[in-house]
């Protein structure tokens, strides 16, 4: 799988059923902004991992065995988030985005060297499709809770951590979405998921 850090799909910022047409124009895009000719946007080292992740997603056996690898190590859903509290009535928007916030504290406090999570990683701890959760994205990124770092993947900023804590205490289905969470992070595969900090 590459880097073993890297998610190919979150990183060409497809979803994973995308077909090979629109694989090959992200990457033209990307590829034309990474180039090391480009004197504004070049940056060789990004060059080489979007050709990379080009090449493997493009060729369809070794997307084939890129997906299957990828399959058999996506954590288990976490069952909190399967509860209708999170699909039913008008709060659950608002209960979505602390599950997310929630997701990334704890993984930055589980492992600091790997504090964040793709959107994949996203899709299977909380059982929602891309589309459902990016809303929820959408609104913690401008708030300024979380950012999207160099490979697509989300991490909890300073703001985020800050606004979780004020709102813990006395709220108990915060705390717990809170503790299974943490509990989910924690059995996250190490060298598969997340991205590796610079």
């Amino acid at each position: 799988m590459g880097d073993n850090s890297t998610n190919y799909y979150d990183l060409l910022q497809v979803n994973p059923g995308a077909e090979p047409e629109t694989i090959q124009r992200v990457y033209k895009i990307f590829a034309a902004r990474y180039h090391p000719d480009n004197q504004t946007t070049g940056d060789a080292e990004r060059f080489k991992l979007y050709t990379q992740a080009y090449k493997t997603l493009s060729d369809p056996a070794a997307r084939a065995s890129y997906d299957e690898t990828l399959a058999q190590n996506q954590p288990a859903a976490l069952p909190i988030f399967q509860s209708r509290e999170f699909t039913d009535g008008f709060d659950a928007e608002a209960k979505i985005r602390v599950g997310v916030l929630c997701l990334l504290y704890a993984r930055r406090r589980a492992n600091p060297d790997l504090a964040a999570l793709s959107m994949l990683d996203l899709e299977h701890l909380m059982d929602f499709p891309r589309e459902h959760l990016r809303f929820a994205l959408w609104f913690l990124r401008l708030k300024r809770y979380i950012v999207q770092d160099d490979r697509s993947s989300f991490q909890i900023t300073v703001e985020g951590v800050e606004y979780l804590e004020a709102q813990l205490p006395g709220n108990e289905l915060l705390m717990n979405i809170f503790r299974a969470s943490e509990a989910g992070v924690m059995v996250l595969p190490k060298g598969l998921l997340g991205t590796k900090d610079r």
